[in-house]
């Protein structure tokens, strides 16, 4: 009895964190009042808010965000800052006693995605605007504390400055302006996503040529205040822009959910949009629009625990992880490439470096945009399938120094990259819904995490293995191990993806007894299971998927008759 006593409210305990967290997962929407929709739709000063507004400030906020990737520029100022000089007796050249710094960035990345899986639902709930202001608030906080801790040499402080802070509200930055431009462009989702990110890429080009100057003029802790003061005003003016469509929007004949609905004649322009009554309130306007989506297509209409614990969504994630495991890991290389393997001089490491970034910026925004025409499914499968041939080409290719070659592979290689983020967020949008896009890109961010940090980690370490047993950095083969397993985790998310069930019938059609997975084989539904391997004609597809219609559509009414009925899974 006494066991049961002490054990009892360590149980409701748990019991009550899991409720908290299932609500947190479960809840996204947003409600506003007739007021705040009024006035949403003016900019500033009585300007027209028009949505194209959201590109330029959502590519300048954006970019802020990519200054992430320009850390590598302090690594050396921090270290020399924080522990001093030493003589190199090898260069002749003075360098870093410790070199610490660069973990800083580690931290940071690894917040950055646990911060955006863990505030999208909020996002959600209270909108990109004041998402996009606490995420900038805690990023200036995090540089202010940064600059303090380099001042005082405190390393700690840094990495929870920089690292925790700047990290989580750089994490929270990132979603917001693309959640809420997939909700504005249902009509170009994929230009929408592109554009955004390929701010992120830009900016860590950009802002990565300010620190270096700015430290000669006014000292290393007074640059991290410097910028996070300027990052901080330009971040606010931005997100001034920043909201989510009024219930009812329309646009190009489509709603928010891509499903067609007549527009009406009051509407002209190329812009064409339709607004709920202003006596109607937020809530009912939401409420409708959602039981029209239900009616139009079950499939993307669901809540975000489902989605989240959906097949198709762990698909989706292992898919992402192995479209950025080569550029986030072997692509860190590349100026050490350069250099040992095919023995150019700094400068044109320098260079390859930064034209390699313009491609990564190209790949962002291209296969976004075509992947409005030809589907998000086909453009991952064009940057999977070419990163696959790259990655078993690549030991090849360097072993006999064909240095042309090498370019030509890693610029597409690094155009796929890009790509995946471009795609990513729109490819989640139609198979998820606008409603669940801030959650679900915020924890799929935690793929990247997870393959910036563990695949540095395990290719750093079988790197200096290597180096350990008697090669040396000129040596290929010290880089061809480390591409034998980064091209099985490619393989494995290109295979993945074939079974991304992009099509609403492949999603909700009920699995036949002993299925285990589906695709579709030039628009035939194929089932694999303990049958073997059965495919499905057109008709039989049809029929059956009429019959499960009716089906939905009788639970539905039963519903309504009986709200304490439950629909099944």
């Amino acid at each position: 009895m006494h066991t049961q006593q002490s054990s009892g409210p360590g149980g409701h305990y748990a019991h009550t964190i899991f409720r908290k967290i299932h609500r947190h997962y479960s809840d996204t929407e947003y409600h506003r009042s007739a007021r705040t929709i009024e006035k949403e739709k003016y900019l500033l000063f009585n300007i027209p808010f028009n949505r194209w507004a959201m590109f330029p400030t959502a590519f300048i906020f954006q970019a802020i965000c990519g200054s992430l990737y320009a850390w590598s520029v302090f690594n050396d100022p921090i270290d020399s800052y924080i522990y001093g000089l030493v003589m190199n007796p090898a260069t002749g050249k003075s360098t870093p006693s410790a070199h610490n710094a660069a973990i800083t960035f580690y931290i940071a990345v690894g917040c950055f995605g646990l911060s955006a899986a863990i505030n999208g639902p909020w996002l959600e709930r209270n909108g990109p605007k004041l998402a996009a202001i606490l995420g900038a608030t805690i990023f200036f906080l995090g540089n202010m504390i940064a600059a303090i801790g380099i001042y005082t040499k405190l390393m700690g402080l840094l990495y929870f400055g920089y690292g925790v802070l700047g990290g989580a509200g750089l994490g929270l930055c990132y979603i917001s302006p693309v959640s809420a431009l997939q909700k504005w462009f249902p009509d170009r989702r994929g230009l929408a996503a592109g554009f955004a990110v390929c701010g992120f890429g830009a900016g860590s080009i950009i802002l990565a040529k300010i620190p270096q100057p700015l430290i000669a003029s006014v000292g290393l802790p007074l640059t991290f205040v410097v910028l996070g003061c300027c990052y901080f005003g330009a971040m606010l003016v931005c997100l001034m822009a920043f909201r989510i469509p009024p219930p009812g929007f329309q646009v190009n004949g489509m709603d928010i959910y891509r499903n067609k609905v007549p527009v009406t004649s009051s509407t002209s322009g190329a812009d064409k949009q339709e607004l709920s009554d202003g006596d109607d309130s937020a809530l009912e306007g939401n409420m409708n629009e959602k039981a029209f989506q239900d009616f139009m297509d079950p499939g993307v209409s669901m809540t975000l625990s489902s989605a989240i614990f959906s097949k198709e969504y762990r698909i989706i994630y292992i898919m992402f992880f192995g479209n950025s495991i080569a550029g986030l890991v072997f692509l860190s290389r590349l100026a050490n490439i350069v250099k040992d393997i095919f023995g150019k001089d700094e400068a044109t490491a320098a260079t390859i470096v930064a034209i390699n970034g313009g491609f990564n910026l190209g790949g962002r925004l291209l296969f976004s945009t075509v992947s409005d025409r030809m589907g998000r499914k086909n453009a991952f499968f064009v940057m999977l399938c070419s990163q696959v041939i790259i990655l078993a080409a690549l030991p090849t290719i360097m072993e006999r120094q064909v240095y042309w070659a090498f370019l030509l592979v890693i610029w597409i290689l690094t155009a796929c990259y890009g790509g995946g983020f471009g795609c990513i967020p729109a490819f989640l949008c139609d198979m998820f819904g606008p409603s669940n896009i801030g959650a679900l890109h915020g924890i799929i961010l935690t793929a990247w995490s997870l393959a910036g940090v563990g695949g540095g980690l395990l290719f750093t370490g079988i790197y200096n293995h290597l180096l350990g047993t008697g090669h040396t950095t000129k040596d290929p083969w010290v880089y061809s191990v480390n591409l034998n397993w980064i091209l099985g985790v490619a393989c494995v998310g290109f295979v993945f993806l074939l079974f991304v069930g992009t099509n609403v019938h492949d999603r909700l059609l009920p699995k036949e007894e002993g299925e285990w997975a589906r695709m579709r084989v030039f628009g035939r539904l194929v089932m694999f299971g303990r049958f073997g391997v059965r495919w499905m004609g057109a008709e039989t597809e049809e029929s059956e998927w009429a019959a499960y219609v009716d089906q939905r559509r009788e639970e539905e009414h039963a519903v309504k008759e009986n709200p304490s009925t439950r629909i099944a899974d």
